[in-house]
């Protein structure tokens, strides 16, 4: 910023320096170049009046004196004319010495105002320069004082926000501080008021308490007595209790164990029976068994002299069926729970070397597992490969048949 005012002050300088000394040469000239046009009024010398004189003298002088008078006038007045041409070319002299002079003067300032306006040329571009320097500086000063201002103001409202926030917790450190006090003040006057309130209590608990004792030794003495009556009664009944509870549990214990001993009786006594007849039923199956096979061993060996032809087919067919249902026996798992009327009817299908083709329920027996359990007991006996001793007319017909299963038997 101060350097343009320089330039602006030295610009004054350079006008004031030329301005004035170019203006006065253009008045002296002007000055000069009127005065030469002016014609100035001159004043005739005058001459003595030699007319009268002179005339005076004609009349006394010869000729010949006037002849050279006449040429004395005529010398003085070509003086006088040479003098007045001399005058006139020196004011014309001095005019043109003047408008020369006015011209190079003019030149010289024409030259001048011409280098002058050349250096306020450049003196403007400087300035222009300068300006679009000083323009570029004062854009980027204010472009920092820009953003120093936005600095300072965001630091400014981060100093207000740190203000604020300072405010806000010393407002609520006061408030936190009034709150305490306020809750000292409150605890101090409930302390106050629970030692009060403990001190009357305290006292009317002594004076209930001293009541009390009075009353409560007084109510020991009563129930000291009563107790003693109440401890007489229940002793008496407390010994009459479990005199009977003592009766009562000997006879469930004894009838427990009786019911016991005879339910163990029961038990040895079906298991007996079970085994009983699972001997019996075994034996018998057994020599079912070796009938089956004596008589289909018979059958093979074309015993011909014991039975017919016809005989030995159904003997042999015979023999088969007690041989599967044997082998069906062996291998049925008969489920848990099942009851003894429960009955079951399956279909079965062979191959021609005996092997299980097919096995369904022809008649169920309503209970699933029961069922299942029938398939899987033959389905584990086969395959049935005594199938193939029968003879072949026979095969034919013993290839499919049916099985009732029923707890304890198979038909």
């Amino acid at each position: 910023m101060a350097k343009p005012q320089r330039r602006t002050t030295s610009k004054r300088a350079g006008n004031v320096g030329y301005g004035l000394p170019t203006v006065l040469a253009v008045a002296l000239h002007l000055g000069l170049l009127i005065l030469s046009v002016i014609k100035w009024p001159t004043s005739e010398p005058e001459t003595p009046n030699n007319a009268i004189v002179q005339a005076t003298l004609i009349s006394t002088e010869t000729r010949t004196d006037q002849a050279q008078q006449a040429a004395e006038a005529r010398t003085r007045a070509a003086e006088r004319q040479a003098e007045e041409e001399a005058k006139r070319d020196a004011e014309r002299q001095a005019e043109q010495e003047a408008e020369r002079k006015a011209q190079e003067e003019a030149e010289r300032a024409a030259q001048q105002e011409a280098e002058r306006q050349a250096q306020e040329e450049a003196e403007r571009q400087a300035q222009a320069e300068a300006a679009e320097q000083a323009r570029a500086e004062a854009e980027r000063r204010a472009a920092e004082a820009e953003a120093a201002e936005q600095q300072r103001a965001q630091q400014e409202a981060e100093r207000e926000a740190a203000r604020e926030q300072a405010e806000q917790e010393r407002q609520a450190e006061a408030e936190r501080r009034r709150q305490e006090e306020a809750a000292r003040q409150q605890e101090a006057e409930r302390q106050a008021r629970e030692e009060a309130e403990q001190k009357a209590r305290e006292e009317a608990e002594r004076q209930a308490r001293e009541e009390a004792e009075r009353k409560a030794r007084e109510e020991a003495e009563r129930q000291a007595r009563e107790e003693a009556e109440q401890k007489a009664r229940e002793d008496a009944e407390r010994q009459a209790r479990e005199e009977a509870e003592q009766k009562a549990r000997e006879d469930a214990e004894r009838q427990a164990r009786e019911e016991a001993e005879r339910k163990a009786r029961e038990e040895a006594e079906q298991r007996a029976k079970e085994e009983a007849e699972r001997k019996a039923r075994e034996e018998a199956e057994r020599q079912a068994r070796e009938e089956a096979e004596r008589q289909l061993q018979r059958i093979i060996e074309g015993d011909s002299d014991a039975v017919s032809n016809a005989e030995q087919g159904a003997e042999a067919a015979n023999g088969f069926i007690q041989l599967v249902r044997r082998a069906v026996e062996q291998a049925w798992v008969i489920p848990p729970n099942v009851g003894n009327g429960t009955t079951a009817e399956v279909e079965v299908r062979l191959g021609p070397s005996g092997e299980v083709f097919a096995v369904s329920i022809r008649r169920s027996s309503g209970d699933a597992a029961f069922d299942n359990s029938a398939i899987q007991a033959v389905e584990s006996a086969a395959p049935f490969s005594e199938l193939r001793d029968l003879p072949s007319g026979v095969q034919r017909d013993y290839r499919q048949f049916n099985l009732r299963f029923r707890p304890g038997d198979i038909r």
